[in-house]
């Protein structure tokens, strides 16, 4: 138990110690390692010179060095927080280093390499398939061969906080003779669970599902905004582009992979025989993840969806994409796509929830929405399950729409 006098339902326990950057009023250009713990931030690079342990991965301004140091160095640092934080010898100098959460900046918390984005749902998939391929297969004949995924932007990942300006680019309808030029007009977001890279890999080696937790350093929360009308237009026959690039939205905090060891899963089972390479039907314990997701639009609840259910786990979207030699790097971010449940009320993303603008959602303030308008705000957050029945939060993203330019 930690000396800190923290409520028994807080979201940033012991158990959970996720890492952010953050700055204060008071010194806004230096940006500090931080550990979030109830509603107060650690501040790890003064709390290690503070026990008499200085440790150049926690002076840095961003998670990066701690992130290319590898799971020896992630487990000793976490380690070392847990006893700061737990034995009561501690108290007095690690008190000052603590600062409350309200008074703090936070920022990107790490420099992202390449972005990666799957399509790992099989209910959203299948959604899109019935939308927009009626009467045929809702799955690409491909779908439960393989992860699906595409690579992104990373210079448009931004933290949470950050306005969203409405994008705009070449839009067509089916019945319009020629595209136009405008801003979207269909503006979606998605609810996706995201995880970060630490340790790299060598060009031309794959990484296996057995060293997911090797590389992966920890999970945090993405919405990747999407313009669905530029996205139609454009993404036959190469894929995602511009409707996708303009801004993918980070939560704050990067909670370890260490710290979900009580949210690990099965993953649903699987009909259709996976390739040696993708087959964790053996594997003792396999990284399906029990996260519950919440989607807010403007304050209203809208959405609830079900990590648990998602077709491909993490360990094997890294197995995929690194399966022909490309190599992973620190800062890497590869997110799971839309995350949606079975029933109504579990989708990830708009198109799905109103499908395809056909039934709106209601919002508390008697406003409905088809897709997103200029001034909404959407937030997204998340819980998994801890040690001792206690809850982990992830804290949460959120964006503002703001008008084209």
């Amino acid at each position: 138990m930690t000396w800190l006098d923290l409520p028994a339902d807080t979201l940033f326990g012991i158990d959970n110690l996720p890492y952010g950057v953050f700055s204060t009023v008071g010194d806004p250009q230096r940006r500090r390692l931080g550990v979030a713990m109830g509603e107060q931030v650690l501040d790890a690079g003064a709390a290690a010179r503070a026990v008499g342990s200085p440790d150049p991965l926690l002076e840095a301004a961003t998670l990066d060095p701690l992130l290319a140091a590898g799971r020896p160095a992630w487990t000793r640092v976490r380690e070392a927080l847990t006893r700061w934080l737990t034995e009561p010898a501690f108290r007095p100098v690690i008190e000052p280093c603590l600062v409350p959460r309200a008074e703090v900046a936070l920022h990107l918390p790490f420099t992202v390499g390449d972005y990666v984005d799957f399509y790992a749902s099989e209910h959203h998939a299948s959604n899109l398939g019935r939308l927009f391929r009626p009467g045929s297969e809702p799955l690409t004949p491909n779908w439960k061969h393989l992860p699906i995924g595409y690579h992104g932007r990373s210079g448009t990942v931004v933290v949470s906080g950050t306005p969203v300006v409405r994008p705009s680019g070449q839009r067509k309808a089916p019945a319009d003779a020629a595209p136009t030029f405008g801003p979207s007009r269909r503006l979606d977001i998605e609810a996706e669970v995201g995880f970060v890279v630490g340790a790299g890999s060598e060009l031309g080696t794959p990484v296996p599902m057995a060293d997911f937790a090797a590389h992966v350093f920890g999970v945090c929360l993405v919405n990747d905004w999407s313009a669905r009308d530029i996205q139609a237009w454009e993404y036959v026959p190469l894929g995602p582009f511009l409707g996708k690039s303009f801004a993918t939205s980070v939560s704050p905090w990067v909670v370890p992979l260490d710290a979900l060891a009580s949210a690990r899963v099965t993953p649903p089972a699987r009909d259709v025989e996976p390739l040696p390479y993708l087959d964790d039907r053996d594997a003792k314990e396999p990284w399906g993840l029990d996260l519950a997701l919440e989607v807010r639009v403007n304050g209203t609840l809208i959405s609830r969806p079900p990590f648990a259910g998602m077709y491909w786990t993490p360990a094997q979207m890294l197995a995929h994409m690194t399966v022909n030699g490309a190599s992973v790097r620190p800062g890497d971010l590869f997110a799971s796509g839309t995350v949606s449940g079975p029933e109504r009320g579990t989708e990830g993303a708009l198109i799905e929830l109103t499908w395809n603008g056909e039934r709106p959602a209601e919002l508390a303030d008697g406003s409905s929405r088809a897709f997103l308008e200029d001034g909404d705000e959407v937030s997204i957050t998340a819980t998994a399950p801890g040690p001792n029945g206690t809850r982990l939060g992830f804290g949460e993203v959120t964006g503002r729409i703001l008008p084209s330019r």
